[in-house]
């Protein structure tokens, strides 16, 4: 009696190492399974915008957006575009929104805001203080982040004045904020009716591949810098 005790004592023992060995490769597998999805987990390109980014009058696919994806996707670039543009926004619009948005992180933010402000005719100076906050609000969740500025042109018909002050406003704002500047993102789209819808503003989706071009030329850098 006392021998079959023994056995089964000893059975019950190499079952429980068993089961011990069992439980360590299975947590083992989940910890190399998880190391290997953070570790390819894309970072986030951000595109805070208004109408030229939502896409305004064109597929949501068509929009530069979705076109610099396909961009990354080809250069094989671990980025995942965030497409943030809302019609009619301004940089305040932007300012109330940046908070939500950066909860989701942000390793990118491209800023493509103040057009409609400067349609609107809101001064320069708001403009630039509005964009401003918003890079304070994003570095203060990602010191490390990279921020990219689009440029952005008022018709003669704001008024001289107006115009040159609205225009000079982003290259001043990337200068103080060592961020890089797409000096104009409608450059060659902008009046152009063979590119934009009959408002003349929005691109038509030959003008939103002319934008994305505009974009990138200024972006790939940023995403895949050379080697040292």
């Amino acid at each position: 009696m006392e021998y079959e005790w023994l056995g089964m004592i000893r059975l019950t023992q190499s079952g429980s190492r068993l089961r011990c060995l069992i439980l360590f490769k299975l947590l083992l597998c989940g910890f190399c399974l998880f190391s290997a999805f953070a570790a390819e987990a894309p970072k986030r390109l951000l595109v805070l915008g208004d109408s030229l980014a939502a896409g305004y009058g064109v597929e949501k696919g068509q929009a530069f957006p979705a076109l610099l994806q396909a961009m990354i996707d080809r250069r094989r670039l671990s980025y995942e575009v965030v497409n943030a543009g809302v019609s009619g926004d301004t940089s305040a619009g932007g300012l109330r929104r940046i908070d939500w948005l950066l909860k989701g992180g942000v390793d990118v933010l491209l800023l493509e805001l103040g057009g409609n402000d400067g349609l609107r005719g809101i001064p320069p100076a708001t403009t630039r203080t509005n964009l401003q906050r918003i890079i304070d609000r994003t570095r203060i969740k990602n010191p490390g982040v990279k921020i990219v500025i689009a440029g952005m042109m008022m018709p003669p018909s704001m008024g001289k004045d107006y115009a040159a002050e609205f225009g000079g406003l982003f290259p001043a704002l990337a200068k103080q904020n060592d961020a890089v500047l797409i000096p104009f993102l409608l450059e060659g789209v902008g009046g152009n009716p063979e590119l934009n819808l009959p408002d003349l503003i929005h691109p038509t989706p030959e003008g939103h591949k002319h934008v994305a071009a505009n974009v990138w030329r200024v972006l790939e850098p940023v995403l895949a810098p050379p080697p040292p």
